[in-house]
């Protein structure tokens, strides 16, 4: 068996500690290696408990080359060091961790020689037999060591139990010396959190014995079908009819068993119900929240009027003549508490986000930080930058998310202190996080909301952007007019076809930037080769072209297309480094997507990179890693990682949301007949800026059109609101 790479020595600083999760970066004085290390200190990363400066550790995982950070050791494990050897036995006792001196030690030793430590911990009054040790003195000897021995102990009845040893030590830094007592007690607890999975945990609890039909399983698995369902379908509540039904699938109870645990858990406040709805409680709360805080903003009484016109009633203002609608949609950015502007693409949205910048910063005398530019994407936040010279985050960022615990670290009690809040893309938004922003933001900040009501809705829980407009309670100016055309340009009009149900015969005849290739299931990759084999030869990269595709799986799946691009963009060479994962090859130079949110390194899911190195491991000195450049930030991926993203010359519609491409290809082929609908062909279209071409089959292209399937969603915050007002 393999010899595990390890570094042994003492805490030498700590750098950054999560308390949630133990997650942490510290400094490391290494005393003894096996990974030919030579430095004396070194950075090292994981989950640990809190060190201890005067104990010594022995740390295993493996050797990190960090794009950034340089040379790390990554821990997965570790022990604490306790001496076997006579002389090591005095050094140890004699350390400033026991109340005793060098020579008080040695006498210790001296009488148990290499059992010392197992002695004392049998029975501490053996230490009686020493002369002038106290009692008291005795008892800090024997506490020490029950110290040293519970941490490694608790780590290994976790172990055995099934949890791995990162899983092990997360608990045992949530709780401590009390996490066996809480895993006997009741396990299911652990789900409280949502950092431990259900099936994890009822896979522990039932090897431990747990009954299926056990109350404590069945509350739990109530909360974890909720969860699932609710993601699933996007709601925020359900009814106790698909509650039940789901359940069933997972156990059989009786119908008085399924109320009665039911009723507990509303009893607990862990479910709420409302008018037949039964809602997890954080998505009551939020939803209930939102409303409060977006209708205090409405209520507020506008205080200081400016003046719009100077800058909107000629053409001198960013070389550009207003509509009506867009004058209005201006002068209400700037001056109401609360704003939502609405429109598809070329309407002016962007547009107008830089005229309220401009206005704001010049006649309200704001600076930069007075402002917060933000959308739910990289690349949407990467945009509003460019677009107003301002800089724009993601919500995620502006918030301080932490990945680990999933909360934020602004929030009501600590909130940002801007004065206007521009969001842009809020179709993406779901509900959890629109209650994040809320909470991050002074009660008396300006907000303005912008998005295409017609995009496709959040990809978790809720419908924002939709219930906002739909209460018809709030401000909202709708751009209708399509303004970013040039002569020639079709795809903006094919957009809004779409939207409308528009078919004609123009859908399939060839425009200056749009075109439609005939294609069947059997033969669309091919003439999407061709396209692109034809692309290439005009001097196009990947950087220019985006396949979109609804779905990952089939021929024509993305899976399948980025294998067939790959090829293409980037073709095997000798010159070139490649690894294999998961029967995925990737090289060097390779386009790749984000497929997580990862703050540390600020990149976020549907981020587009490139691959600038891969290092394959030799022997114990560092492990294989694959570097990858987002727009000169390189982030490095551990295998471990390499699950956080995947090849990005093919990806869905819902993650090219908030990103435009200059050319935009899309099979469309009745493989995919049950994803298409509607809102995800618009979607897709509205992507393109200079190219769209779209290859499959003219029945399943009109199918989506006019298949007017909707996230019918369940969710309550229209009501909400509407019911504020209409008290």
């Amino acid at each position: 068996m393999e010899e595990k790479s390890y570094i042994r020595g003492k805490l030498y600083k700590e750098i950054y500690r999560n308390e949630m999760n133990g997650y942490m970066v510290c400094l490391f004085r290494v005393k003894d290696n096996n990974v030919d290390l030579k430095e004396d200190i070194i950075n090292v990363t994981g989950i640990l408990p809190v060190l201890d400066e005067r104990k010594e550790y022995t740390l295993y995982g493996k050797m990190v080359n960090h794009a950034k950070y340089g040379l790390q050791f990554a821990t997965d494990s570790f022990e604490i060091v306790i001496p076997t050897k006579e002389e090591e036995l005095v050094t140890f006792l004699s350390s400033d961790l026991f109340p005793i001196g060098e020579k008080t030690a040695q006498k210790i030793v001296d009488m148990f020689h290499d059992k010392t430590i197992d002695k004392i911990l049998e029975n501490k009054n053996c230490l009686q037999m020493i002369p002038r040790l106290t009692e008291k003195r005795i008892d800090r000897i024997y506490d020490v060591l029950k110290d040293y021995q519970n941490t490694s102990n608790v780590v290994l009845e976790l172990t055995k139990l099934g949890f791995d040893m990162k899983e092990a030590l997360s608990l045992l830094n949530r709780y401590d010396d009390k996490i066996l007592k809480t895993v006997n007690t009741n396990i299911y607890e652990l789900i409280d959190t949502d950092e431990m999975a259900f099936t994890k945990i009822d896979d522990i609890a039932l090897s431990m014995g747990i009954d299926e039909d056990d109350d404590r399983r069945v509350k739990a698995l109530i909360i974890y079908v909720m969860k699932n369902l609710c993601f699933n379908n996007g709601d925020t509540y359900l009814t106790v009819e698909e509650i039940s039904f789901n359940v069933s699938s997972y156990v059989s109870i009786t119908p008085e068993k399924f109320d009665y645990l039911m009723m507990k858990l509303v009893k607990e406040k862990k479910i709420i119900v409302t008018d037949k709805r039964y809602y997890l409680k954080k998505f009551y709360d939020a939803e209930i929240y939102i409303a409060e805080r977006l209708c205090f903003l409405n209520d507020m009484v506008i205080t200081g009027n400016t003046d719009i016109s100077k800058y909107v009633d000629n053409s001198i203002f960013n070389n550009i003549c207003y509509d009506d609608v867009q004058k209005k949609a201006i002068y209400a950015g700037v001056n109401n508490n609360i704003t939502i502007i609405t429109g598809g693409p070329g309407t002016g949205k962007t547009t107008i986000i830089k005229a309220i910048v401009k206005i704001i910063m010049e006649e309200k005398k704001l600076k930069t930080r007075d402002i917060a530019l933000l959308a739910p994407t990289g690349r949407a936040a990467k945009k509003m930058m460019e677009t107003t010279g301002v800089p724009a985050f993601t919500i995620h960022k502006y918030l301080g998310w932490d990945k680990d615990t999933n909360t934020f670290e602004v929030d009501e009690y600590s909130p940002n202190g801007e004065k206007y809040i521009i969001v842009d893309e809020v179709s993406m938004i779901d509900t959890l996080l629109m209650e994040a922003l809320l909470k991050g933001i002074r009660r008396s900040a300006k907000l303005i909301l912008v998005g295409d009501y017609y995009q496709l809705p959040s990809v978790s829980e809720g419908q924002i952007l939709k219930d906002l407009i739909d209460s018809d309670c709030l401000p909202v100016i709708r751009l209708n007019q399509i303004y970013r055309q040039t002569e020639g340009s079709y795809i903006l009009n094919l957009a809004y076809d779409i939207k409308e149900k528009n078919i004609s015969e123009d859908l399939f005849l060839k425009k200056e930037d749009y075109l439609f290739i005939n294609g069947d299931n059997d033969n669309t990759i091919n003439i999407i080769r061709e396209v692109i084999d034809k692309a290439i030869k005009k001097g196009l990269t990947d950087r220019e072209v985006q396949v979109l595709a609804p779905m990952y799986k089939s021929l024509n799946g993305i899976d399948n297309l980025n294998i067939m691009l790959q090829q293409l963009f980037n073709p095997k060479s000798d010159i070139k480094k490649e690894i294999n994962v998961r029967d995925v090859t990737y090289r060097v130079g390779d386009k790749v997507l984000q497929l997580v949110n990862d703050p540390d390194n600020n990149i976020y899911n549907g981020d587009i990179g490139y691959i600038d190195d891969i290092i394959i491991s030799s022997g114990k000195k560092v492990t294989n890693q694959i570097n990858i450049n987002y727009d000169g930030n390189v982030v490095s991926y551990t295998p471990e990682k390499f699950i956080n993203f995947r090849h990005g010359y093919a990806i869905s519609i819902h993650k090219a949301q908030g990103s435009e491409f200059n050319t935009v290809i899309m099979p469309i082929t009745p493989s995919f007949k049950r994803m298409l609908y509607n809102k995800l062909v618009y979607t897709g279209v509205t992507r393109a800026k200079k190219s769209l071409i779209i290859v499959g089959d003219a029945n399943s292209f009109m199918y989506g059109i006019n298949n007017d399937y909707v996230d019918n969603r369940k969710t309550t915050l229209k009501d909400i609101i509407i019911d504020k007002y209409n008290v």
